[in-house]
């Protein structure tokens, strides 16, 4: 964007972006609402149209139920399920998909009429088009996630599934985000640091890995494991992370599938994003910067003590976990997910304020090819 103020005819498309990226915030809460309750597997079919509509008459419902008692879960965890269990978590995915659909919806009807309008730029279209894509994508992968559920064997769906799923949500938010910011921030509002935005893209970059470290702990369940804070059940470095029960791995597959040595790499990674926020804060501090920037850059160091703080409490609550039901643990760890993504949002609109240099616009570059003509 060139100009310090937003043209009138830009502003639905920001708007309808800003809500596209707030129901995008939603649909991840409400996924993370699903695994909390353990819901994700109760619609065992994948119908893009017509499972909007959810079983009319108890004889739908009960053939909705006898398809998820083929499965793994319902055998060897939820055996003692009436209908009415069924019910509560098959709504809860149900209200998933569904917001997923009213995404599209929200998407793809106001992009028609802003393209009849006339107020996409060229520039516009493709990145618009990969949105979509994005959008589509993030659907089937999360089909793909609940496939690995639903046999005879996994009591829940594969957590690298999980976490593919949750970033790929975390891509699509951020791509958005980031589509809006281009029409809302002007020009003034952006500040000349190339070495502060260079530090804020290693700390987004530790951070990816945390998120996809945090949804192992989701898919893991590995809270339980080690529901002690300072130490992991009583050591700072764990003796054994190769382990578990009758499995074992090699060092690096461990670091992907136990679930003490991915408790150990999460919260370390923690720690040390806390400190490089921090000394990110300090520099950014020593830049005057813009009035926005000014605003916004103390953001992730707020966040990031917030999550540190919620991720302590969610291990700590972890064996308060109630089965198809929200408690305290799943409070703190519903609330630590948010807080992620707000973190993660909060760094992006950091970047993107950041340059590494001023930018020329095309007046000012046809002047100084004049000026030198002149000369």
């Amino acid at each position: 964007m060139k100009n310090n103020t937003l043209p009138r005819s830009a502003k639905p498309v920001a708007i309808w972006l800003l809500v596209g990226v707030a129901m995008i915030i939603v649909q991840i809460i409400l996924g993370g609402i699903t695994r909390l309750t353990g819901s994700g597997l109760s619609i065992t079919e994948w119908k893009p149209i017509l499972g909007a509509i959810p079983p009319i008459g108890d004889q739908a419902w009960q053939i909705a139920f006898e398809k998820y008692q083929e499965i793994a879960q319902f055998k060897k965890l939820n055996s003692h399920f009436t209908l009415p269990d069924f019910k509560f978590i098959y709504f809860w995915e149900w209200f998933h998909r569904l917001w997923g659909r009213l995404l599209g919806v929200v998407f793809f009807i106001p992009f028609l009429i802003f393209w009849k309008q006339g107020r996409f730029k060229k520039d516009m279209v493709t990145p618009l088009i990969v949105l979509f894509v994005l959008g589509g994508l993030q659907g089937l992968i999360g089909w793909v996630m609940v496939m690995s559920g639903l046999n005879d064997e996994n009591l829940y769906v594969s957590h690298f599934r999980l976490a593919i799923h949750f970033i790929a949500a975390m891509i699509l938010l951020v791509y958005t985000f980031w589509f809006a910011l281009k029409l809302l921030v002007p020009e003034k509002a952006l500040v000349i640091d190339a070495s502060l935005k260079k530090f804020a893209w290693v700390i987004i970059a530790l951070l990816t890995v945390q998120l996809v470290y945090g949804a192992f702990m989701a898919g893991l369940k590995a809270g339980a494991f080690a529901p002690t804070w300072p130490s992991i059940n009583g050591q700072m470095i764990p003796e054994n992370m190769t382990t578990l029960g009758e499995r074992q791995w090699s060092f690096f597959a461990a670091l992907g599938n136990h679930p003490i040595a991915i408790h150990f790499v999460h919260r370390n990674m923690a720690y040390l994003l806390t400190v490089l926020i921090i000394l990110w804060s300090l520099k950014a501090i020593q830049n005057t910067g813009s009035t926005l920037f000014n605003k916004i850059r103390l953001l992730p160091l707020a966040l990031v003590l917030v999550q540190v703080f919620l991720g302590i409490f969610s291990v700590l609550t972890s064996l308060k976990a109630v089965k198809q039901g929200f408690g305290i643990f799943e409070w703190n760890a519903q609330l630590h997910q948010i807080v992620a993504m707000l973190l993660l949002l909060s760094l992006v609109a950091v970047v993107y304020v950041l340059r590494n240099k001023k930018t020329v616009s095309v007046p000012d570059e046809k002047l100084k090819k004049e000026a030198v003509l002149t000369a």
